[in-house]
């Protein structure tokens, strides 16, 4: 009321020749003035809030640490496909930086005494690579593992801080059941087992358990294609919409074009099914992310040598 009498005092003060009527007109516009100021200053208010607020979004980076010297027969990493086709493998690691301030490495990638038994080409150690994007090995403050072969996990000792996420069965049968008689241990290595478990004693391992678990914001995990025990793959929010890092959970293009299962799983139909399903979580194929495929490298905009950004 007192503002409704402000108003009306100022009008007839101001324009004393107003007759009642239109002096009850005037202050009326004001004071729906006074009342629509006051609503468009709440929705700028509440609108430079939610600016402030992140919108747990990330930027994606693919980095190439490792060749293979020479083309494969697809039928090798995709039984079943024609005889006529190849591919190119190439060892990744991936970086995702939030806009909540969250710095996340995706596998570690391996050190280069473990590529010297193999014929591989143009080896760059993983911390290295990221620095070709300014990242430092200290600003990485999360470690999501999508499963425990060498060439993926071998490369944590590298990467001294940040919270480390990884399936808990695949943990599990990491340092326990692989090592027990008769039990299958391909790709797994006992030092690698021991920096784990470190990292548990350390206190910076969170063991994931079970499918379709947000586990940081913006960054979901699913299981399925039991690649090792419990191998996992991520669905991240990003600025091009979701995408999928599938990891060794989708070798190449060539087995989620084709939905072919890669030879290295305990189930070949699960795997089959879950690169079914990887195409309803993506709309658009292409972001649906290899683990090992050198063409990803040629489906994105070139970044630093060896580095793409997923867009």
């Amino acid at each position: 009321m007192l503002i409704e009498s402000f108003i009306l005092r100022l009008i007839r003060t101001s324009f004393p020749n107003l007759s009642k009527i239109h002096t009850l007109v005037y202050s009326l516009t004001f004071y729906n003035m006074k009342q629509i100021l006051s609503i468009i200053a709440m929705n700028l208010m509440l609108l430079s809030v939610s600016f402030s607020q992140p919108r747990n979004v990330y930027d994606i980076y693919a980095l190439e640490y490792l060749k293979g010297s020479s083309r494969t027969p697809a039928s090798v990493i995709a039984p079943g496909a024609d005889p006529k086709d190849s591919v190119d493998f190439s060892y990744f690691i991936w970086y995702l930086n939030g806009d909540n301030g969250r710095k996340v490495l995706v596998d570690a990638g391996m050190l280069e005494d473990r590529t010297k038994s193999s014929n591989y080409l143009n080896y760059v150690r993983p911390d290295l690579m990221l620095k070709r994007i300014n990242v430092n090995v200290n600003d990485i403050t999360d470690i999501i593992f999508t499963h425990p072969h060498s060439d993926h996990i071998n490369g944590l000792e590298l990467f001294p801080t940040g919270t480390i996420w990884m399936q808990k069965k695949d943990f599990a049968y990491f340092v326990g059941d692989a090592w027990q008689k008769g039990a299958n241990h391909l790709g797994l290595d006992k030092q690698d087992v021991k920096c784990i478990i470190q990292a548990n004693l350390d206190g910076r391992l969170q063991l994931v358990d079970g499918d379709s678990i947000e586990i940081i914001p913006g960054i979901r995990v699913f299981i399925g294609s039991r690649h090792t025990f419990e191998s996992q793959h991520l669905l991240v929010d990003s600025n091009a919409g979701k995408v999928l890092l599938a990891s060794d959970d989708s070798w190449f293009y060539y087995n989620s074009d084709h939905f072919l299962s890669i030879p290295l799983t305990s189930d070949k139909e699960a795997y089959a099914k879950e690169l079914r399903r990887m195409k309803i979580l993506v709309g658009d194929p292409r972001l649906i992310i290899p683990g090992h495929d050198a063409l990803v490298l040629e489906r994105f905009k070139k970044v630093a040598e060896g580095v793409v950004r997923i867009q």
